[in-house]
Formats: C-alpha cells, sequence, structure tokens
C-alpha cells in the first residue's frame, strides 16, 4: 500500500462526492488529498490515525478532516476475517474548501465556512447533539436527487460550523511532513503496528521492513510522525486498552495483556502517562 496524494475524483471547484461504504472492511491506505472529507460511520470500529493523532473509531463517529492531512482508518482483526455478523456501514463525503465559499457572499456565512474548515486542518471528531443531528442528515442523503442533496449537506455543515460540540484530533503543532518518497514506507509500519502491536515488537525487526538501521529508523520515524516510536506504539496499545476497559466482559488485566504489555506495573505507568487516570480509575469514571 502506498500512502500518497490521491485523487478523489471531484469535478471542479463547485461539486461534492458521497461516498456509501457497506463492506466486510476498510481497505483504504494511508493517504491525505486536496479536499475536505466528512466521515459518518454508521457501523464499525477499530483503529484511527489522524495526522499525529492515534485513536478508535466505533458507532456514530462523526469526523471532519481538512485537505491534505494524512489519515488511515483501520478495522480490527475481527472484520478482517470476514464475519458475516461485522460489516462496515459509513458515509464519506469529499468536497474542496472552495465549495462553500462559492457558493454565498454574504461575509459572515464565509467567515463561519474558512473557521470550520480552518479547524478541520487538524481534524475534528463531533459529539453532542451536533453529531446526532448531523448523522440523521447523512443516514439518506445518497437517496436525494438534485438539490435536496446540496440542501442536506449544507444543513450539516451549517450544524457543524456553529457547534461547540467538538475535539481536535492532531494537535496544534502537527505538520504534514509526509513525502511520496518515504511514505510508503511509513504506511507499511502503520499497518504492520495496528495488525501486531498486542504482541512483542523489537525495533530492528520494525527497522527492517524500512531497510533502516534502528538509529535511523528511530530518526526517521520522529521526523515524520513528530512522535517517537515507542511513544506512537504506547499511544496505540493504550487506545486499544481503553476501548476494551470500556467493556463489562474486558477485566483491567485483560485490557493489559490484550494491548500487548506484559507486565500490569508498566501498563498502569503508560496508561496513567496517555489517559490521566489509571486504568481502574477510567473503568470508575465510565461507569458514572
Amino acid at each position: 500500500m502506498k500512502a500518497e496524494l490521491i485523487d478523489v475524483n471531484l469535478n471542479g471547484s463547485n461539486s461534492i462526492r458521497i461516498k456509501k461504504i457497506d463492506q466486510y472492511y476498510l481497505n483504504a491506505p494511508f493517504h491525505f488529498h486536496s479536499s475536505c472529507e466528512l466521515v459518518w460511520v454508521e457501523k464499525s470500529f477499530g483503529k484511527r490515525i489522524v495526522g499525529d493523532h492515534i485513536g478508535n473509531f466505533k458507532d456514530n463517529d462523526l469526523v471532519l478532516m481538512g485537505p491534505d492531512l494524512p489519515h488511515i482508518w483501520r478495522n480490527d482483526e475481527e472484520f478482517h476475517r470476514n464475519v458475516k455478523s461485522l460489516r462496515v456501514k459509513a458515509t464519506v463525503i469529499y468536497f474542496p474548501p472552495s465549495f462553500l465559499l462559492n457558493l454565498v457572499d454574504d461575509p459572515e456565512i464565509a467567515r463561519a465556512a474558512t473557521e470550520l474548515i480552518q479547524r478541520a486542518t487538524r481534524g475534528l471528531i463531533f459529539r453532542g447533539k451536533s453529531n446526532q443531528k448531523v448523522g440523521d442528515l447523512l443516514a439518506n442523503i445518497d437517496k436525494d436527487r438534485g438539490f435536496n442533496k446540496i440542501i442536506r449537506f449544507l444543513q450539516a455543515i451549517e450544524i457543524l460550523a456553529t457547534s461547540k460540540e467538538y475535539d481536535y484530533l492532531a494537535s496544534v503543532s502537527f505538520k504534514n511532513m509526509y513525502a511520496e518518497k518515504d511514505a510508503d514506507r511509513l504506511s507499511k509500519v502503520y499497518q504492520f503496528l495496528m495488525l501486531n502491536f498486542s504482541r512483542n515488537i523489537d525495533l530492528k525487526e520494525i527497522a527492517d521492513m524500512c531497510n533502516m538501521t534502528p538509529n535511523s529508523f528511530c530518526r526517521f520515524f520522529k521526523s515524520r510522525t513528530q512522535k517517537s516510536f515507542t511513544q506512537f506504539l504506547n499511544e496505540l496499545r493504550i487506545g486499544h486498552a481503553c476501548r476494551l476497559l470500556q467493556e463489562e466482559k474486558h477485566s483491567v488485566s485483560d485490557a493489559c495483556y490484550e494491548s500487548g504489555y506484559n507486565n500490569p506495573a508498566n501498563f498502569n505507568k503508560f496508561f496513567k502517562s496517555i489517559i490521566g487516570q489509571t486504568p481502574t480509575e477510567y473503568r470508575k469514571k465510565l461507569k458514572i
């Protein structure tokens, strides 16, 4: 798989593209493009990397990503076994930033659209009533025809532009440093780690994938992702642990070992460092 600038097949600056997804698992590579991308996950779960953000996605997630923001969404391993009870259902809308700005000459509306796109350069995840209202609009947008489809899309954008119910994904310091000559290496690394994070991973094993020495790989990885390899791997593992802790059937011990930690003390240390509380405190807060 190659992480690269891709064409999302938009015809001109005044068009949008709506894609309905209904398949066993997501298969897009690590990539970026010049369009904005609005994603509503009706049904699915897995891991998500957006810029330097590493986390989980789940049913009803609503994310807006600005242009040139590298990202990959990968389902957890259960989906790749083609289990009939597991399907990915999602709606994705691609639109150029100029689409909104070219529609009106009202300064207030233009400012709101510009600010939304600017915020989306870091990736935005929406929650609460904003999430629910936009999800309802996008659920059947593919069935609309003509102006009704555009109207429904603009109603969704208006909700997002005025919403305060959002969190940033990528950090404020993130800059897209990916070049075509080395992005393929990172794509392979990301895919490998999302598949194998739960087992012991030797740094040399990863470096060999990139035809680098361990020291060279560490410098390369940090210069592109703005995270050390160890930090990245721990964030991926702790993110998975958080998903497990949200389910009553998994104990804290389950979350520890199934996330790739062999030592509960290390698990607790990294969990508190990344999440700001211990696994037990995290689970208690969820119950409250």
